[in-house]
């Protein structure tokens, strides 16, 4: 059974940057795709960045040039860095292991972006 533990989410005010982890257990991490994800209220969830094994990462269009995605695999936790924070960013972030027919979320993690 994989676990997905996130931390990290608050309240930062606009222009302000936060840090969220998504630690990863039960399973190899190393080969995985990770992604972050975040839901707004009466929003579809959507994706906001992933990272596959290595380097290759993804962002939307709405995060280029402000987030990070990253991973250590040798702590089986993946990051997402979070830079110039904006209102419209406040949501539920959910970190998202992907490997072969496997997919697991985890709890969410609250971010909030006050003007």
């Amino acid at each position: 059974q994989v676990q997905l533990v996130e931390s990290g989410g608050g309240l930062v005010q606009a222009g302000g940057s936060l840090r969220l982890s998504c630690v990863v257990s039960g399973s190899i991490f190393s080969i995985a795709t990770m992604g972050w994800y975040r839901q707004a209220p009466g929003k579809q969830r959507e994706l906001v960045a992933s990272i596959v094994s290595g380097s290759t990462t993804n962002y939307a269009d709405s995060v280029k040039g402000r987030f990070t995605i990253s991973r250590d695999a040798a702590k089986s936790t993946v990051y997402l860095q979070m830079n110039s924070l904006k209102p419209e960013d406040t949501a539920v972030y959910y970190c998202r292991f992907q490997r072969g027919l496997m997919n697991y979320w985890g709890q969410g993690t609250q971010v909030t972006v006050s003007s």
